[in-house]
């Protein structure tokens, strides 16, 4: 498996290195995407999924945030809250 990782791994960042990409961009996007799919395995569970990333649950909402991460990228539409945004309340 892990030999087969690697491999696949090579093949890709010569991909990406090949397009022109920086360290920088490829870090954040593949940051973005692995949380991304933490928390779909998760239902959107948020401290679920940083307890399996080794997170706390509030740096997992700080990236959350920072990546600009919305709910409707993760949650399953029937699970949808309407009327909230990037998992915060609105302030009254």
């Amino acid at each position: 498996m892990k030999r087969k990782l690697n491999h696949q791994l090579g093949r890709l960042v010569e991909d990406l290195v090949g397009n022109g990409l920086t360290l920088s961009q490829v870090s954040k996007e593949f940051e973005k995407q692995f949380i991304l799919a933490t928390l779909r395995s998760n239902d959107g569970n948020l401290s679920r999924s940083a307890e399996r990333l080794g997170i706390h649950r509030n740096t997992l909402r700080n990236k959350v945030g920072s990546l600009g991460i919305e709910p409707a990228d993760y949650l399953a539409p029937s699970r949808r809250r309407p009327g909230r945004q990037s998992g915060r309340r609105a302030r009254t």
